[in-house]
């Protein structure tokens, strides 16, 4: 059976403040009922001071997820390592890794919007060596001894559920995330399918001598949503997943390879390109039944109104999920 994935990153570029609250509660009910029919993740993720209101709290988002649910995971794909506090960071990871059983998986990744690191005060030029001291500092907080920290002694607590520690994956696209992987013998998560990058890591695995995997989307990542008739959801909703399209290409220059990448500038054109797909249920159990395909639904894509999302998770949860397992 394929990995199936709900993502919600709450974008509303209309919202209110009321209407933000119903879309993030609405949320948390979905994942709810994603776990009560054995969906397998939640994926969220971190963006800072966007006008659509893209979520910048994945934490704080998690937790609320884990007190709704029971078995699901939430992947936050990714945390944008440079910009948080490390030792807090740690301890807000280690929290939740004990509220869920161990149910958290966090790729850190170092982001790609200069715009991010100046509203924050962190120097983009150094993310890099940023991102070096948080990770190297994520591993020796969870160990839950005293270690030296910017020239002082510091100890965080609580000790995590899960030991060593927590699921901790490197994210990017470049050498250099790779090389950080494998230098400390984390799993990698490149952010788009790319063979060559993978092979790359684990050869400096074997020169380092540490132990590692990779999660790598498939050539085919699709973001989907499920409906009994897509030509009435694209006529009606299209504009939803072309505003979260035209939002992403915003933000990437020719240096960013991302498993989500559209350029289309027409929601005619975003459907003929298949970035987004939307899908019926039967055109949904094919692709599942593909090798190495996950299936990453995408039910509140863009400000998608909220009844038409739950409407494409239940046609998920109940007429998709089912006939994977069989």
């Amino acid at each position: 059976m394929p990995v199936t994935v709900v993502r919600f990153n709450l974008v509303d570029p209309a919202a209110t403040p009321e209407t933000l609250g119903a879309r993030y509660r609405a949320a948390v009910e979905m994942a709810a009922y994603a776990d009560e029919r054995g969906i397998s993740t939640v994926q969220t993720e971190e963006h800072h001071g966007v006008a659509n209101n893209w979520l910048p709290s994945p934490f704080a988002f998690a937790g609320a997820v884990f007190g709704a649910t029971r078995n699901i995971a939430v992947t936050v794909s990714a945390v944008i390592g440079p910009l948080h506090d490390p030792l807090r960071l740690a301890e807000d990871i280690a929290v939740l890794d004990l509220l869920s059983g161990g149910r958290l998986v966090t790729v850190a990744g170092i982001g790609y919007r200069p715009e991010e690191y100046a509203a924050f005060g962190v120097e983009w030029k150094r993310r890099g060596r940023i991102q070096d001291e948080v990770l190297d500092t994520l591993l020796q907080a969870w160990t839950g001894e005293p270690f030296t920290f910017r020239g002082r002694t510091v100890r965080v607590s609580p000790r995590c559920f899960t030991q060593p520690h927590p699921l901790l994956l490197v994210g990017g696209s470049s050498r250099a995330a790779a090389r950080r992987a494998a230098r400390l013998g984390l799993p990698f998560f490149p952010s788009a399918h790319l063979p060559d990058l993978e092979a790359y890591y684990h050869e400096l695995r074997a020169e380092y001598g540490t132990e590692g995997w990779t999660m790598m989307p498939a050539a085919e990542t699709p973001l989907l949503h499920i409906a009994d008739d897509p030509d009435r959801v694209w006529a009606e909703y299209g504009t939803h997943f072309l505003h979260e399209a035209l939002t992403y290409a915003s933000w990437q220059s020719g240096d960013i390879t991302s498993a989500v990448r559209s350029a289309a500038t027409t929601v005619d054109e975003l459907r003929a390109e298949g970035v987004y797909r939307v899908l019926t249920p039967d055109a949904c159990v094919e692709l599942g039944g593909r090798e190495g395909v996950s299936l990453v639904l995408h039910p509140l894509c863009g400000g998608m109104p909220l009844d038409e999302g739950r409407r494409s998770l239940q046609l998920f949860a109940e007429q998709v999920v089912p006939r994977l397992k069989d």
